[in-house]
């Protein structure tokens, strides 16, 4: 049954989002607010006239709208705040009152500095939000606001409770199963899969940058932050002369793609170690890391997931899976997982767990390295120069080469295996 407008007597949308009706809504209330920024009312109004639904509304929310502020967080760019929205964001219209409805809500507002022209970063991360939002990729981002004392922007985004994944793995990993990891895995490679499509990279991915509402929960989704040094990979190309490098060293390849950053954040989810602890974040680290340096991966690790790791963090650009490759992999993996006992990634996960079990190996527990004062594991400029050609260290490619054969004879044993039952 189609639904209908009750103003206009059209069809609106599954949402109940009627868009000519609601533009209009919005265009009357053009004067009745003003952020002081002649660019920032327009950005606001354009987005407000092409919402085809409420996910996709933005508004500017006055500062004394927000009770409770406290700050929760503080990153190389900016400062996360707490804060109870009182009047909560755009549900509907409501006919009868002729206003918004709204819920009253928990949000978070983020204040960017410190990376430079403020207001290009600013306004590039709003438009990449606003543009993925729908997506199920980011948080939802619900206007922008003002701190009345120093008078800086701040963008209004969704609170997600349970906070970043780094902070999740350091103080849960022991209780994180396999089925969990998977899971991970394979809601970030989806993720990044719709983000690619809209040819956006974020280029300062990280476990910081991932966040829930629900880490436990496997209904709740992982969102993806911080989008502001995420640059549109056609303008990138365009703009060859833009060659400041921002984010987490351990997380960024000499050529910066997100494939690569994936690499190390499986590392980090299937081991639960932070990448290059034990070492500062320098410039001879960002050399060894050019020249092939990579995470240890545990031996005993499943094997199809280890060279998965490696083909992303290969310095042969060209032999890295996509983020499409990435997830048909990975969501094979997860239900297999989930539903059959003799298939080859349920078998090595099980010789995996009783290896761990058994800890016969130090490398089966995260917990007995320490982190060196000067491994920075927030967002910065990378300031390195003359740095060379990304390379593979002299052994990758035979390390490689082995573990592929060794995943071939597995399969056959668990196809022979199959044929038999």
């Amino acid at each position: 049954m189609s639904r209908i407008c009750e103003e206009c007597n059209q069809e609106y949308n599954f949402w109940g989002w009627c868009k000519p009706c609601n533009s209009t809504h919005f265009k009357n209330e053009f004067d009745k607010w003003t952020s002081g920024n002649e660019t920032i009312d327009k950005f606001i109004q354009d987005a407000q006239l092409n919402a085809n639904t409420r996910m996709k509304v933005i508004e500017w929310i006055p500062y004394n709208k927000f009770q409770s502020i406290k700050e929760i967080a503080k990153g190389g760019f900016g400062t996360i705040y707490y804060a109870e929205w009182t009047d909560g964001h755009i549900r509907n219209w409501d006919i009868k009152n002729q206003q918004w409805k709204r819920t009253e809500y928990e949000v978070v507002l983020k204040k960017i500095e410190g990376i430079g022209d403020i207001n290009e970063d600013f306004l590039n991360e709003m438009a990449i939000h606003l543009r993925i939002m729908g997506e199920g990729s980011s948080i939802r981002f619900f206007g922008i606001t003002e701190d009345p004392e120093t008078h800086k922007y701040m963008m209004v985004l969704d609170y997600l409770e349970d906070g970043n994944l780094r902070n999740y793995l350091n103080n849960n990993f022991q209780d994180i199963n396999w089925e969990k990891k998977l899971y991970y895995l394979n809601d970030l490679a989806w993720k990044f899969t719709a983000i690619h499509v809209l040819d956006i990279t974020h280029q300062d991915f990280h476990p910081g940058n991932i966040l829930s509402r629900n880490f436990k929960d496997s209904v709740d989704d992982l969102h993806i932050s911080d989008f502001g040094l995420s640059k549109l990979i056609g303008k990138n190309v365009e703009n060859p002369q833009k060659r400041n490098v921002f984010g987490v060293l351990p997380y960024i390849a000499p050529e910066v793609l997100d494939v690569y950053s994936f690499a190390i954040i499986a590392y980090e989810i299937v081991t639960g170690i932070q990448p290059y602890s034990y070492v500062p974040h320098d410039e001879e680290l960002a050399l060894k890391i050019c020249n092939g340096l990579r995470p240890k991966i545990p031996f005993h690790t499943p094997k199809l997931i280890a060279q998965m790791i490696m083909r992303c963090w290969d310095a042969r650009i060209t032999n890295r899976p996509t983020f499409d490759e990435l997830y048909d992999e990975l969501n094979k993996h997860y239900y297999d997982y989930k539903v059959y006992s003799n298939d080859g990634i349920t078998i090595q996960i099980k010789e995996a767990e009783k290896l761990s079990a058994n800890q016969i190996t130090i490398d089966a527990t995260p917990f007995n390295y320490k982190t060196h004062p000067q491994a920075i594991y927030t967002s910065r400029l990378l300031n390195f120069s003359n740095l060379p050609k990304s390379r593979n260290e002299e052994n990758f490619e035979k390390e490689l080469e082995k573990l592929t054969k060794s995943i071939s004879q597995i399969i056959i044993i668990t196809n022979d295996d199959i044929d038999d039952f």
